[in-house]
């Protein structure tokens, strides 16, 4: 693959988290010769989400493969559709249908422990005098949910650095799912107790992915490294024209 057609690897992180997620993989990607962007996603909204997520897609120059970590696999299913986009890969993420939320493609399963740990925490909306709604995971509980095979003080770290997810994001539907046009891949943490592991396989074969299962917690980046930077590197090596 000639230098110029190398294409460049978008990370996006999901809920309760930021691009600090991806420190262990970015390494093993650009020792590969990739460029790599890690954008911060605003976790305000699913639809904006994807919007800026697509304006930081469009700005990259040549191909891009778009990589999504748990809610940031429901934002690359929309920010996707983008020209450049050559495939997207999904880590330990939400794939979702057109027009389907993430409260409606979780329900279709039992939940996770995390629902008993999240934290609601009102906000001010910019320019109005509505209320919105954080969510986040209680501190204490997001070691073991989140990062149970990840170094302990920096889960400990994680767990006070959250990102929260405004509430709205869960019940907006999707507009559009980009892996219907888009070669697509998927890795489901098998530990994972953040996502029950049958939403991401559900998810994923729906979408007919190649997919991976990865003994992990939902930290995969972290906990596995080198098994998701893999996969990236696959979908990379499988567009390369």
């Amino acid at each position: 693959m000639s230098r110029h057609a190398r294409p460049t690897v978008v990370l996006v992180h999901g809920a309760f988290a930021d691009a600090s997620g991806f420190a262990r993989v970015i390494p093993e990607l650009t020792a590969a010769g990739l460029d790599v962007v890690v954008p911060a996603v605003p976790n305000r909204s699913l639809v904006d989400d994807a919007a800026y997520i697509a304006s930081v897609v469009r700005a990259v120059p040549g191909p891009v493969i778009l990589v999504g970590h748990s809610y940031g696999g429901a934002v690359i299913t929309v920010a996707g559709t983008q020209d450049n986009v050559h495939a997207l890969v999904y880590l330990a993420g939400y794939a979702l249908e057109e027009g389907e939320s993430l409260g409606e493609l979780q329900g279709r399963f039992p939940d996770s422990g995390l629902a008993d740990a999240l934290v609601y925490t009102p906000f001010p909306v910019p320019g109005s005098d509505e209320t919105g709604t954080d969510v986040s995971v209680a501190a204490g509980k997001f070691p073991a949910l989140f990062a149970a095979d990840v170094d302990p003080e920096l889960a400990a770290v994680l767990a006070v650095s959250q990102r929260p997810l405004a509430a709205r994001a869960f019940g907006e539907a999707a507009p559009a799912a980009a892996w219907r046009s888009k070669p697509s891949w998927g890795l489901v943490a098998t530990s994972d107790r953040t996502i029950n592991p049958d939403v991401e396989r559900y998810g994923y074969e729906r979408a007919g992915m190649t997919t991976v299962e990865v003994d992990s917690s939902h930290l995969v980046m972290l906990a596995q490294p080198k098994a998701v930077a893999e996969l990236i590197l696959e979908a990379v090596r499988s567009t390369a024209h």
